[in-house]
């Protein structure tokens, strides 16, 4: 663990955080003018702008790999940071709401709702699908891009998703299949005199999960690279192209953590992912729970019960009290490019970089902009 890394880096929810994105762009800004000063020159006075989304893109990983990114490294802009959880479903949901997690509530990737713990990016438990025990609209109640009917350039599958409809309900689909269709999409829509278009794309996410940082995760980058020059050429002139992502990455391999049956003892069931993982206490446990967990992870993870996250302001300045029991009693968030364990957190194959976590590769996201 570096210097920098000693304590766990707090998403600054009040200044640069992609949750400030969308009420910069679509609030009383009155299209681009009055812009906070930690959004990219490119943005102020455009006619239109096209917000892309690449799928956990960390900042870190972008700066160490530049040759292999052009394009991307030609545009202006800086890092800012993502959310707590570093994770898909609460970033994104914090992107399109302009909220905080502890406003939205998506407060994780496996989430406990009424005794049960819901995969929120499937919406299901144990792969049965739970979208009409949970209504998206009931979990996440806010609508997104301040309800704004906002043209979504995303894959064509996930446009009817029960979580699509947990965080951009509202929206205007317009999917796609193949990622080549992306910049034919955009390009339409701003033609058309679109002022704001929201696109997606997870193609670099999934190369990291599957094959790791190597040379497959410098291909996808070089794909990506070319993908965000095709779309840059298919907008008209005045118009601006403006990449965020919703958290980075790190490689763990096989460093999988796999706590003790003396600890699991006192667990009565596990949410969150691997690099952040919530223990829920059994009946009385918590506080024995609490100190065992240091004694045994406190060398690789930041172990810290709910209250210090509560109070430290992880998931924003305030947690609505109906949200608190969708959180566990204590939290292990590694330092360390480890994983921990739950049995019933599992999927089609082992994940070779992970996320979730508080550190610079996880939490530092970029914020890059390009005027046509």
């Amino acid at each position: 663990m570096s210097a920098l890394e000693q304590f766990p880096i707090l998403p600054e929810y009040q200044g640069a955080n992609v949750r400030g994105i969308i009420p910069a762009l679509l609030g009383p800004s009155q299209w681009y003018q009055s812009l906070p000063d930690w959004m990219p020159e490119p943005v102020t006075g455009s006619d239109s702008v096209v917000l892309l989304v690449l799928d956990g893109l960390g900042w870190d990983q972008l700066n160490e790999r530049s040759d292999h990114a052009p394009t991307l490294m030609s545009m202006e802009g800086r890092a800012i940071t993502t959310v707590a959880p570093t994770t898909t479903a609460t970033a994104l949901s914090s992107i399109t709401t302009g909220l905080t997690p502890g406003e939205h509530g998506i407060l994780g990737y496996r989430m406990l709702l009424s005794g049960e713990v819901i995969n929120t990016l499937r919406w299901c438990v144990d792969n049965a699908d739970r979208r009409r025990v949970y209504p998206p609209a009931d979990v996440q109640p806010y609508p997104g891009f301040m309800g704004r009917e906002v043209p979504v350039v995303g894959p064509h599958e996930l446009h009817n998703s029960a979580f699509t409809e947990a965080h951009m309900r509202g929206c205007r689909s317009v999917g796609w299949r193949s990622a080549s269709s992306i910049p034919v999409e955009v390009g339409a829509l701003v033609r058309s005199g679109e002022r704001f278009v929201y696109a997606y794309y997870a193609g670099i996410d999934k190369v990291s999960h599957e094959r790791g940082l190597g040379e497959y995760y410098l291909s996808e980058l070089r794909t990506v690279d070319r993908l965000v020059g095709d779309i840059l050429e298919a907008m008209p002139t005045g118009s601006t192209l403006l990449i965020t992502a919703d958290h980075g990455q790190v490689e763990v391999g096989g460093n999988i953590v796999y706590p003790s049956a003396s600890l699991l003892s006192m667990v009565q069931l596990q949410s969150g992912e691997g690099r952040f993982r919530w223990l829920h206490a059994r009946r009385g446990a918590d506080h024995d729970l609490l100190a065992a967990a240091h004694t045994e992870c406190g060398h690789q993870a930041w172990v810290v019960s709910r209250e210090q996250v509560l109070d430290e302001g992880w998931f924003g300045p305030q947690v609505s009290p109906p949200l608190l029991g969708r959180l566990g009693d204590v939290a292990l968030v590694p330092f360390e490019p480890v994983s921990f364990h739950d049995p019933d957190d599992t999927g089609p194959y082992e994940l070779i970089s992970r996320h979730g976590s508080l550190t610079s590769a996880e939490v530092y996201v970029p914020l890059l902009a390009k005027r046509v």
